[in-house]
């Protein structure tokens, strides 16, 4: 096998700006927890939102004044499509703090492990993201995980979140070994790590044995932080277990980061062998989708509803990368970005229904709740119907592109099978807003004016949700440009 030439080693820092900006401000909110004492900890939450407003900031300068070369020996990329994501995660980052202001003081959690551990997770994402070297996304995804296996159990006295964090770790140490044994075999195809070097190779020698391994472990690794089925059996539990704005946190972020990592080996490095993966991705799709969709109809906890919900959302979204084209990648992208609105806005009214002590999760504690609170049952009606895929939500936009990109591509039954499970959803989604606005609660429930910043987030989701479904065309365009940027 021929050598292919890696080039010299350059650092060029600034492709890694975004990421290294969030893991400061990390230190800076660590640091200031030292000083800070109570009711004056609710700065940190605004020293977290600054840090990822200037990494939101150095992400657009960057968008403008273009990627040029990658970074340290180009393990790193600063193109758009790493840019793409780096703004994503940080506006999903900041929407869970703002959603875990009120929460925090609520629970009494420890403000400032809890931010400066959101934010190491969020520097993980961006580096996921951003990575085109197979060491240096599993170091990103690792940065990532820990930290979101220790928020998972931060209400150390409940005995589910302390199992819920455990089973969470246990499982994905274990996908790990799947990622870094997939790893090696791609090393021993390739002779680097290098995802450009990957896809060199591929195209020059085909699928190898060797190859046929490395995809194959690969995907458990990516498989398991997505949810997909088979790996999917953590996620009810870790989700029902966790602090509901963790749940929120780990459902927006952690998906996108894993889906982002996820596209860049597959659509972009293994592009030339894609024969051998689409028709694997195709049946884990409709599996992920159709397991989902019937698991989630007879919950009666929304908590583990929406766990169940975000394993149908991940087949999906899966449905773009089958495809196997730069017209999927972008419908992808934009599925993602409507998942984390509409999404971090359902947790949002579940946080708002809860006051300490007393359960908030059941599907009969949002009984009466579009009377009494007419805000949460509107904002809340918003996100369900939009993550049922009912028009003019966005919701709706996004799961358009995702089918037309597979009929456009050959896949007509696999957009069948995603249309049948859109339909089922709509069983259980709408089972949400019969309770809210056709049963009748006693339940006492916060003004949600009471806690300004959880209100203010939801409202964000609710607008956003119903602007990209009206308005989708400016995202679905810069999700076009943020894919094109692939090789």
């Amino acid at each position: 096998m021929t050598p292919i030439d890696t080039g010299a080693f350059a650092a060029h820092w600034e492709v890694a700006l975004p990421g290294l900006l969030v893991a400061l401000t990390a230190m800076v909110v660590m640091v200031a927890d030292l000083i800070v004492t109570g009711p004056e900890r609710d700065a940190l939450a605004a020293v977290a939102l600054l840090g990822l407003a200037a990494a939101a900031g150095a992400a657009l300068w960057l968008w403008a004044h273009g990627a040029g070369p990658g970074g340290f020996g180009d393990t790193l990329r600063a193109d758009r499509y790493a840019l793409f994501f780096a703004l994503l995660l940080v506006a999903a980052t900041a929407l869970s703090i703002l959603l875990s202001v009120d929460f925090l003081r609520q629970q009494a959690l420890p403000a400032g492990e809890y931010y400066a551990l959101m934010l190491l997770s969020t520097s993980g994402m961006i580096f996921m993201a951003a990575a085109n070297d197979l060491i240096v996304i599993f170091l990103a995804l690792e940065i990532m995980s820990v930290a979101v296996y220790v928020l998972v159990g931060m209400l150390r006295r409940e005995l589910r979140s302390n199992e819920a964090s455990l089973k969470y770790f246990l499982l994905g140490a274990f996908a790990t070994g799947f990622l870094l044994y997939g790893i090696a075999f791609f090393y021993g195809a390739t002779g680097s790590t290098r995802l450009d070097v990957l896809a060199q190779v591929a195209a020059r020698d085909g699928l190898t044995p060797f190859m046929v391994l490395g995809i194959a472990l690969v995907l458990v690794g990516f498989g398991f932080k997505v949810a997909l089925i088979p790996f999917h059996v953590w996620t009810p539990d870790v989700y029902e277990g966790a602090p509901t704005a963790v749940t929120a946190f780990m459902a927006v972020g952690v998906k996108a980061a894993a889906f982002a990592a996820f596209v860049r080996v597959f659509l972009d490095a293994l592009a030339p062998v894609a024969a051998a993966w689409t028709g694997v991705l195709w049946v884990l799709a409709a599996l992920t989708m159709t397991v989902g969709n019937v698991s989630a109809v007879t919950q009666r906890s929304v908590k583990r509803m929406l766990a169940y919900s975000s394993i149908a959302h991940a087949g999906y979204a899966l449905v773009g990368l089958v495809t196997a084209t730069k017209v999927g990648g972008a419908a992808l992208l934009y599925y993602l970005v409507v998942y984390a609105f509409m999404n971090v806005g359902a947790f949002g009214v579940l946080i708002a229904l809860g006051r300490r002590g007393e359960p908030n999760e059941m599907l009969a504690d949002f009984a009466g709740v579009g009377f009494r609170q007419p805000v949460l049952g509107l904002t809340m009606a918003v996100f369900m119907l939009s993550l049922a895929g009912i028009p003019p939500t966005a919701g709706f936009a996004g799961k358009f592109y995702l089918f037309s990109a597979a009929v456009d591509a050959g896949y007509v039954g696999l957009a069948v099978i995603g249309v049948l499970n859109s339909v089922i959803s709509v069983y259980y989604y709408l089972g949400v807003l019969v309770q809210m606005y056709m049963a009748e609660g006693t339940r006492p429930i916060d003004a949600p004016a009471t806690r300004p910043y959880l209100l203010a987030t939801i409202l964000v989701a609710g607008v956003t949700t119903l602007l990209l479904g009206v308005f989708p065309s400016g995202a679905m365009e810069l999700a076009r440009v943020s894919v094109a940027s692939l090789r």
